[in-house]
């Protein structure tokens, strides 16, 4: 018993440093094209940094929306973190404490704000937390403040097939 205890503590372990490792430092064109190869899937895509008391309260939620659904071959959920690069060790840590159980990248695009906000939707400010939702390729929800587990919900559900 105390093998299998101490076999399940290594693999949660070794899956969350993987996950954590895993962190892609992106510019605006890379994920924009990362969004449009999920074209068949309700993709739920949240702007967050580890700075920003909202987005950190809101996290849990969707890491729990996500359990939901993560097997769900139609369903998606992008993390897309707006810290500095040179603060990645400090989102990967984050990544761990949070238990985050889905892809996280860093848009590291900071220079040309101006440029990618409005094009992702025009009534954004640049403020986060942002969530948009995407089916088939489409934006179907925007949503630019915290989002509760139930309102994140009541949209997936409206949509996922």
């Amino acid at each position: 018993m105390k093998l299998f205890s101490f076999l399940g503590l290594i693999g949660t372990l070794t899956f969350s440093t993987v996950n954590a490792q895993s962190v892609e430092t992106v510019k605006y064109e890379a994920l924009h094209e990362k969004i449009t190869t999920y074209k068949d899937q309700v993709v739920v895509v949240n702007f967050w940094a580890t700075w920003c008391a909202p987005c950190v309260e809101e996290i849990p939620a969707f890491m729990e929306v996500n359990g939901k659904y993560k097997d769900n071959p139609n369903f998606k959920m992008l993390l897309v973190s707006l810290d500095r690069p040179k603060v990645l060790d400090k989102v990967k840590k984050f990544i761990t404490d949070y238990h985050i159980n889905t892809e996280v990248v860093l848009l590291d695009d900071t220079k040309r704000m101006n440029e990618w906000i409005p094009s992702f939707d025009s009534k954004w400010g640049g403020n986060i937390p942002v969530t948009i939702i995407y089916n088939k390729g489409e934006k179907v929800a925007f949503h630019d403040q915290a989002m509760t587990k139930y309102e994140l919900e009541d949209v997936i559900n409206e949509i996922l097939p």
